[in-house]
């Protein structure tokens, strides 16, 4: 898949935080599009969710396309109990994107369009080409599910979905509107328009 060059853009921001150490101890936020926009969407997601699947079809054909460059797109994990991978894979693209943010996105883009074909005993596996492709440790990238403040990171994103009333996944929230499961274009981009001021 080739990405746009926009993707490239909007991560040079946040990198550069990341790079001066503004971000460094300090829960990171997965952020697409422009990490300064004060509109955000935050989005609670599944990485073992076909419905996310969906979602993220959306952001890479047409809403960051068309909003990327003025909308903070919040990525917030909040694995189901139900899937047996989706918190290992929560935690291993934390890490990922915590070391190249670029290839985080690359991660939460695959690991949802190949959830059909993965395991909890094949995803180490997964998780160790994932990193060599990506020019990752790929021991780290492995040895991160046990990591003590990646944890803390993930339950911090649960809580605040449980707290703002999350169950299911994705669920999207443009101000104090929410759009659950199933998300269509046109009613985003209405919500985000208004907010936009359009």
């Amino acid at each position: 898949m080739t990405r746009p060059v926009w993707s490239y853009l909007v991560a040079a921001p946040v990198l550069w935080l990341a790079a001066t150490g503004i971000l460094l101890g300090a829960h990171v936020e997965i952020i697409e599009g422009n990490p300064a926009s004060k509109v955000k969407v935050y989005i609670y997601e599944d990485l073992q969710c076909s419905d996310c699947l969906t979602l993220r079809t959306l952001l890479d054909e047409k809403l960051l396309p068309r909003y990327g460059s003025r909308v903070a797109f919040v990525h917030r994990d909040y694995p189901l109990p139900k899937h047996e991978w989706a918190r290992e894979a929560a935690l291993a693209g934390r890490w990922i994107y915590e070391r190249n943010h670029v290839a985080g996105i690359e991660f939460r883009r695959e690991i949802l369009s190949e959830q059909n074909h993965i395991t909890l005993q094949g995803l180490p596996s997964w998780l160790r080409l994932f990193a060599l492709r990506n020019h990752l440790d790929p021991d780290g990238a492995t040895q991160c599910l046990s990591d003590h403040q990646l944890l803390a990171d993930l339950e911090h994103d649960i809580q605040a979905g449980a707290g703002r009333g999350v169950k299911k996944t994705p669920t999207l929230y443009i101000g104090n509107v929410s759009f659950v499961e199933t998300i269509l274009y046109e009613d985003v981009a209405h919500a985000l328009d208004i907010e936009l001021g359009h």
